[in-house]
């Protein structure tokens, strides 16, 4: 194998696999990225795998002579970021020496105007091949519905793997309403604590079946059609780390561009232009969050959202002090909301903002950062806040633009 590429191609195609490379692989191939040279496409196909979370890019090269090995991720990741910019000579050579293992060593020669490294590979025999959907639904979305509902989810998944369900995102597909048949993908993330709800419009039915044409086809292209099944089925649970290199997939992609995503039981796929990310699904049965959401509200708040960020994070250096509890004190006759900080032994933090306050006046806590998460998510300059009693959830939501509901519980305040 001998190819020829650029040193940033290289980097930060090799950057992006290398997200799925286990930190301890349970085989030691798994340490290793996947590196093939085709001379056909003239491109190479970088692969990482930790056998739950797969990753796979490809570049333009010149390829002399076509191959394949793995090579171990972090060393090649750590040289070729070092690297300068300009041509890299990628080869691979016979070794004189056996590796430790007692075989035949593989070795692979980087050179550069600056310098030659050389790394000893592996064999591909043992590394697994990244998993294929053959017989599940096929959809194909609009990038910028994928990433609007990412960042509105994702903050708010748990990080306690003994709820491994929670440590996921919900995806459920549905219809706008009874008569109107436009898709609707929603995201959900909940902690226990909090709940992020985004939902996305994927354009009109008409839209959908246009893209749906253009969905890379495996064997039997009936298989791929955006149907009324495939809406229904496309209800799971993904982690939140796969997720999060999706998003990551996502930002690399032009405005404009779809997101073919096949999926069955266990298993989906992205296919986004050349990165292609697969993922297993989560097992267990997701929460009924929609019952936790209330259809009604006694008190509402309409507030510019970045002041109220500001505000909180100023006062927030205090919370942390302590409890990480801020008091909000809503005053509906003088239409000011206040957010106060007692901290014992350390001092006290007090600022108030106006505000479109209805329903009566109220005292209220909350957890300093499940606030600001949410306060950072809202993609909107003005936001509503929704509230019936201080024990009781309060929603907050952005005002115009996407749909998005924020639940958070309220601290219990002692007198």
């Amino acid at each position: 194998m001998k190819l020829v590429c650029s040193q940033s191609d290289l980097n930060t195609n090799l950057s992006l696999v290398s997200r799925a490379v286990p930190s301890r692989p349970t085989h030691p191939v798994l340490s290793n990225v996947l590196v093939q040279a085709e001379t056909e496409t003239q491109r190479v196909l970088l692969t990482a795998f930790d056998l739950s979370l797969g990753i796979q890019t490809s570049f333009a090269a010149e390829v002399t002579t076509g191959g394949e090995i793995t090579i171990p991720a972090k060393l090649l990741n750590d040289i070729v970021s070092r690297l300068p910019d300009g041509e890299i000579t990628l080869e691979e050579i016979a070794s004189e020496t056996e590796s430790p293992e007692g075989n035949e060593g593989l070795v692979v020669t980087l050179t550069t105007t600056s310098g030659r490294y050389e790394m000893r590979g592996m064999e591909t025999d043992e590394f697994p091949p990244l998993p294929r959907v053959e017989e599940g639904m096929a959809l194909c979305l609009p990038v910028e519905a994928l990433m609007e509902g990412l960042r509105g989810s994702l903050f708010a998944t748990s990080s306690d793997e003994t709820k491994q369900v929670l440590t996921g995102v919900h995806l459920k597909m549905e219809q706008v309403g009874e008569n109107d048949h436009t898709p609707l993908l929603e995201f959900a993330a909940t902690d226990g604590h909090r709940l992020a709800v985004v939902q996305t419009v994927l354009g009109t039915e008409e839209e959908a079946e246009n893209d749906q044409a253009q969905m890379p086809s495996e064997e039997d292209s009936s298989e791929s059609e955006l149907n009324s099944t495939a809406l229904k089925s496309l209800d799971l649970t993904l982690p939140a780390r796969a997720l999060r290199e999706l998003e990551k997939m996502l930002g690399m992609q032009g405005a404009g561009e779809t997101i073919a995503l096949q999926f069955e039981q266990g298993q989906i796929v992205f296919q986004g232009g050349e990165h292609r990310l697969t993922s297993r699904t989560l097992e267990g049965q997701y929460p009924a969050y929609d019952k936790l959401i209330p259809n009604q509200f006694q008190r509402q708040i309409t507030i510019e959202r970045r002041g109220l960020l500001s505000s909180l994070e100023r006062i927030a250096v205090l919370a942390d002090q302590k409890n990480n509890i801020v008091k909000f004190t809503i005053d509906s006759v003088n239409q000011q909301l206040e957010l106060s900080v007692e901290a014992q032994d350390v001092g006290s933090g007090r600022e108030s903002m106006s505000a479109e306050i209805s329903g009566e006046s109220l005292e209220i806590a909350f957890n300093v950062k499940y606030l600001a998460d949410g306060l950072k998510a809202l993609p909107t300059p003005d936001i509503q806040i929704q509230i019936n009693e201080a024990d009781t959830p309060v929603i907050l939501t952005p005002l115009g633009g996407l749909k998005m509901t924020y639940l958070i519980m309220p601290v219990q305040l002692r007198n």
